[in-house]
């Protein structure tokens, strides 16, 4: 597969290495060719420098590792080089106090699919710090990490799901674009927990068996029988 990726910082450096050695051809674009040409040559093999531009026209998937807000201002000035192109969004508008910065608006994954409407959104990739990515591969306790991922797109999603598997982990079917901002508030809330209060945010679910109580853990078919009882919950 060919992947373009727009810029040259930590999450850009962490999964173009898993793509390149996966053995995608991958093109590093920023507007500083030496921070191009230095990342390109740090991760190795075939991975090639270039421009904003040249990464979003090679690629078949073009990756937006851009600090949200600039992001779309980057991917407006490219909208006619990514159209019908999956476009990935890792992006995460969380400002000071763990603010979620797009609370009340569309989702920072929307406003990417406003900026370039002929490209498929796709938002992945959000959930985790920078070096959790680098890991190889990202498995805790012999479980491969779960990645939720929001699209519209059906090969735009197939795509993403492959380079999913290609950083080792699991893809998770998260729905269409319009729930993407439910992962970013998520990422607003576990960078919170994590950060602000040193909580372990995993311990706020339950193992999913006991996802409807213990009382359908214990029966037969429990999981589908939740399913039901809380479609037609009050909650």
């Amino acid at each position: 597969m060919r992947i373009g990726v727009l810029g040259t910082g930590n999450m850009a450096d962490a999964l173009a290495t898993h793509w390149a050695r996966a053995g995608h051809e991958v093109t590093i674009g920023g507007r500083d060719a030496h921070k191009a040409e230095w990342l390109a040559a740090r991760i190795g093999g075939s991975v090639k420098p270039g421009s904003l531009r040249s990464a979003a026209e090679s690629g078949q998937v073009v990756l937006a590792a851009l600090p949200f807000g600039s992001g779309t201002t980057v991917v407006r000035e490219l909208r006619a080089a990514v159209e019908g192109k999956a476009l990935l969004d890792c992006s995460n508008p969380v400002g000071p106090g763990f603010r979620l910065l797009t609370e009340g608006g569309p989702s920072a994954a929307q406003q990417l699919a406003a900026a370039a409407p002929g490209a498929h959104v796709i938002k992945a990739f959000n959930l985790c710090h920078e070096d959790v990515w680098r890991m190889r591969p990202p498995v805790f306790d012999g479980r491969p990490l779960a990645v939720p991922v929001c699209g519209d797109d059906e090969g735009a999603l197939a795509r993403v799901r492959e380079l999913v598997r290609d950083v080792g982990c699991e893809p998770v079917a998260g729905g269409g674009l319009e729930r993407a901002g439910l992962l970013e508030a998520t990422a607003a809330l576990f960078i919170a927990l994590w950060v602000g209060e040193g909580a372990d945010a995993q311990a706020i679910a339950p193992p999913s068996a006991y996802a409807a109580g213990p009382s359908h853990q214990e029966t037969e078919g429990g999981t589908e029988a939740f399913r039901q009882e809380f479609k037609g919950s009050d909650l």
